[in-house]
């Protein structure tokens, strides 16, 4: 079983000439013990077309020094990166399918082989207190790192460098700013490559096809750049049309409606990847990530059908749909059952009639397993993996129309004008129904409109930006609405099981009205919300 460790670290390029300063000055540091050579050896995998390094995700395996073992170092996030530790066991070949586990949204159909080897020569000095805790470690490595060959003929490339690395251990962010401004000043510069392995395989990294992109953000929208109107005005008279820019992403309102979807199909895809990445290493939220990137995709390829071949990008929303539908039972679970803990833990001591908290208790834990067998089931399965090919094939080479070719600007008013009045009849057939599902199929059509909305912002400016905010706070209500959809049937079930069990069931009657109440109130603050929603929707898609 893989242990997690949290690496806090500074990396600096030294000469070598470079001598480590005193660092008995710095605050909080009471003994610089004797430095400790090791000798260390490590072995790199990856796919041919580096998956992992291009994902800032790092496989190795270690021997030497205190961690000798299988080593998967996460993407960095506030300035730390998780790492996962294994045994090294009897694979020396391959990595084992434990280690591989964490990252096969990642490597997904492709074998990983050894890419690299590195060599270092490491001299470790430990910083303690006064109590004799070590706060930080300072790494002087002297490097030998060694790039395979990627095909038949070509040769292996060898690289030598000497770095230095502080590493925290009980230390906090303070003392690694004290410690790695002591190092700069000691004529360190900070390192250029994001890590050993990067600076490796810089070569190879840049030959193929696909930026090393950031982190993505899958929860909300990329921010946008000011419109040029706003940073324009007043500046100069020209009798020409002014053209809308987007600094931050290098586009404009002109730009080929296909080179802007291409963008947001590639971040989009990326938010998978990463929503992916937190479902297998067991972070929270993970699964919610999954289904909303898959939303977000199948919304981007039905709202783009004008610029898009839908022969091709048809059968990816079903899939997309597929992985959603095979999530939503672990996820809408996970959400009831969160709620309706809250909403005990705030009644009446009074009110709380026989163990209903420990029943939630015992359901939550329950669901939780249940859950994550179910959620590693579906994300590991043939057709899954064969989508996540097919959608990076679909960000290299989009199966664009003789639309794609036309201004954005254009492009996109028309769609976001096509998905509003979507979501306007979406309303009035809900005004004129009774039907539970009619808000739901709203809720649903104002998703769609969302997140074309968000793609447009950079092209569209504040109108669409504005429009985001609004159609935010319609989903919350809806969603709102539509959670009572499964914590009232929960209520129901529980509360059976309960009074099959000799226990006073009242309670669970009286969640069960509660949570109609709820249903009650989101249906009346959409429909007060509407009026407000309409001219913004009107305004952005004009």
């Amino acid at each position: 079983m893989a242990v997690e460790h949290l690496e806090i670290e500074r990396k600096f390029d030294v000469d070598e000439t470079f001598t480590l300063p005193d660092l008995t000055g710095v605050v909080g540091v009471a003994e610089v013990r004797a430095p400790v050579e090791h000798a260390l050896e490590a072995a790199y995998y990856d796919t041919a077309d580096l998956r992992l390094a291009r994902a800032r995700v790092t496989l190795r395996r270690r021997t030497g020094g205190a961690d000798a073992g299988w080593h998967v170092k996460l993407p960095a996030a506030a300035g730390a990166r998780r790492e996962l530790h294994s045994p090294l066991g009897r694979a020396l070949k391959n990595p084992p399918k434990a280690v591989l586990e964490p990252v096969l949204g990642i490597v997904r159909l492709a074998p990983a082989t050894q890419v690299a080897t590195l060599r270092t020569r490491r001299v470790v000095t430990e910083l303690v207190d006064a109590e004799g805790r070590v706060l930080a470690e300072v790494a002087d490595d002297q490097v030998t790192g060694t790039a395979l060959p990627a095909g038949p003929g070509e040769a292996a490339v060898v690289t030598v460098w000497r770095e230095v690395e502080v590493e925290l251990v009980d230390g906090d962010e303070e003392l690694l700013a004290a410690v790695s401004a002591a190092v700069l000043d000691a004529g360190a510069r900070p390192a250029t490559a994001p890590s050993k392995l990067g600076r490796v395989l810089a070569d190879r990294l840049a030959a193929v096809e696909g930026p090393v992109l950031p982190p993505a953000e899958p929860a909300e929208p990329a921010e946008p750049a000011e419109p040029a109107e706003q940073r324009k005005k007043g500046k100069g008279k020209g009798k020409g049309k002014k053209r809308k820019k987007d600094v931050g992403r290098g586009r404009t309102s002109s730009a080929p409606a296909g080179e802007v979807l291409r963008a947001a199909l590639q971040l989009q895809v990326r938010a998978l990847q990463d929503a992916d990445l937190m479902v297998r290493t067991g972070q929270p939220d993970g699964v919610h990530q999954v289904r909303v990137s898959c939303r977000r995709l199948r919304s981007t390829l039905a709202a783009y059908r004008p610029v898009l071949d839908r022969a091709q990008t048809d059968p990816l929303r079903e899939e997309l749909a597929a992985v959603g539908t095979a999530l939503s039972p672990t996820r809408d679970a996970e959400v009831a059952l969160a709620h309706l803990r809250e909403l005990v833990a705030a009644e009446p001591a009074e009110l709380v009639l026989g163990p209903v908290a420990a029943r939630l208790q015992q359901a939550a834990i329950a669901d939780q397993q249940a859950g994550e067998v179910d959620a590693r089931e579906a994300l590991t399965s043939a057709a899954y993996l064969q989508l996540r090919d097919d959608l990076d094939a679909l960000v290299a080479e989009p199966p664009l129309t003789e639309a794609a070719a036309r201004p954005a600007e254009q492009v996109l008013r028309e769609i976001l004008a096509r998905t509003g009045r979507r979501l306007r009849h979406a309303v009035e057939a809900a005004q004129d129904s009774d039907h539970e599902e009619a808000l739901h199929a709203v809720r649903k059509a104002a998703k769609r409109v969302r997140y074309t909305a968000e793609s447009a912002v950079p092209v569209l400016g504040d109108p669409v930006r504005r429009l985001v905010g609004a159609l935010k706070g319609v989903q919350e209500v809806l969603g709102e609405r539509q959670d009572t959809f499964v914590t009232r049937p929960l209520c129901t079930q529980l509360g059976l099981q309960a009074f099959a069990a000799g226990e006073n069931a009242w309670t669970w009657g009286r969640l069960h009205a509660l949570e109609q109440g709820r249903c009650e109130r989101a249906e009346q603050e959409f429909w007060l919300r509407w009026p407000q929603l309409r001219p913004a929707l009107e305004t952005a898609t004009a």
